[in-house]
């Protein structure tokens, strides 16, 4: 593949001709060129139109005008570099072309010393002050500075200017005097210092801006995730009132299957669900006209329970404290019958009484079961010949219900 451009081999700078790279040995003394394959860049400011020929003069573009897009005009513009010298004409070329100027030769412009060493004292590099003096006429340190801000981004800026040495620049005589340019520097300097706080300005207003625009994406983020979760509290909470609900129907159903089947033991007839309870009249003669059925003893062990339940609803620890302490008097008998042991309790021992004996229901309970007061009410005894496992056994169910059922007693 042809070369596309000279490669300085101690800098890495890529020049687009011979005369670049002869340009660029001037400036800088170095005499090491290779051809390469590389082409030089060339990007083009979308928004201006400024070419740029390495990323470091884009990033530099983008610094100081905030432009960010360039056009890659590489391909298009990359053409083969001729390293031949260009040949003399022959004598018959110049009978027939006529006279050919033969090549100049370059040098670099007589510019004013004075303005030359003041704008080198005010930072500028020599080839940056050389070439704004020439361009600007040698005219003022006013004028050059200027023409340096319009021109700072040109890419041949920092490269000595070279003008035919035929070509005579007189250097215009300096119009101010020394104190003159001295304050004039002066004012150039603090011109430039205040650019730079107006540009450092600007860069925090727009950091300001962008930290502002973060801080609202940030709360509106916040906002939409404080949504969704309200929405989610509220469809947590909906369907936990559906499932509450359910639960109460439930519950109420089983109440009412509850009571129809103690009407049924009890040898009433159903409760229509539909129906209005009739007047009092009407259910003193309903009464009255139906046969009443002795209560068994497994109902009467029930009422019992029930009212040990209903007489101390707000204490169910001491009420599942009493339904555990008779279970295990029942068990115990039912297991060991001709244990004497099992079937006698002393009514005055203090935990006895605090379990069982001092509340409602209890001692009945234990009567119904076969037991007896005895010895003047120290005593309940049961008889081995009055064990009847039935009963005990009915017990024992009674209390497992009453002790598994939450709604045990509710009615």
């Amino acid at each position: 593949m042809a070369g596309l451009s000279l490669k300085c081999g101690d800098c890495g700078a890529l020049l687009k001709s011979v005369e670049e790279a002869q340009q660029h040995a001037e400036l800088t003394s170095h005499s090491n060129f290779v051809e390469s394959t590389e082409p030089v860049l060339n990007l083009l400011c979308s928004s201006c139109g400024k070419p740029s020929r390495s990323k470091t003069e884009t990033d530099l573009h983008t610094k100081r005008t905030g432009h960010a897009d360039f056009i890659d005009k590489t391909s298009e513009t990359a053409k083969p570099i001729d390293l031949e010298t260009p040949k003399a004409p022959s004598e018959s070329e110049e009978g027939v072309t006529g006279t050919v100027s033969e090549p100049q030769e370059m040098a670099v412009p007589e510019v004013d010393k004075n303005l030359l060493g003041e704008l080198e004292s005010m930072g500028f590099s020599t080839a940056r002050a050389t070439r704004a003096l020439h361009f600007s006429g040698n005219a003022s340190i006013e004028a050059a500075v200027s023409w340096v801000v319009e021109h700072e981004d040109d890419p041949e800026i920092d490269q000595m200017p070279m003008v035919p040495v035929d070509i005579k620049i007189e250097a215009a005589k300096p119009s101010l005097t020394q104190e003159e340019v001295k304050i004039k520097a002066q004012e150039l300097r603090e011109r430039a210092r205040r650019k730079k706080e107006e540009e450092e300005k600007r860069m925090e207003r727009e950091r300001e801006k962008e930290r502002i625009r973060s801080g609202k994406e940030l709360l509106e983020a916040k906002r939409i995730e404080e949504d969704n979760e309200r929405k989610r509290i509220i469809a947590l909470r909906k369907a936990e009132k559906e499932e509450e609900k359910r639960a109460r129907e439930k519950i109420r159903q089983r109440l009412e299957e509850d009571k129809a089947e103690r009407r049924r033991k009890l040898g009433l007839s159903p409760e229509e669900p539909a129906t209005t309870k009739p007047a009092t009249p009407v259910v003193q003669e309903k009464k009255i006209s139906l046969p009443v059925k002795p209560a068994t003893k497994a109902e009467r062990i029930r009422d019992c329970l029930r009212s040990i339940k209903q007489n101390h609803k707000d204490d169910d620890a001491k009420v599942k404290r009493a339904f555990q302490t008779l279970l295990t008097y029942v068990g115990n008998v039912a297991k060991n019958p001709d244990e004497e042991k099992f079937r006698k309790i002393r009514l005055t021992n203090a935990s006895f009484q605090d379990r069982v004996g001092s509340l409602k229901g209890g001692i009945e309970f234990l009567e119904l079961c076969g037991f007896q007061i005895i010895e003047g009410g120290e005593f309940m005894f049961l008889p081995r010949d009055k064990v009847d496992m039935a009963v005990l056994n009915s017990a024992g169910s009674e209390l497992n219900s009453a002790i598994v059922n939450p709604f045990f007693g509710v009615l």
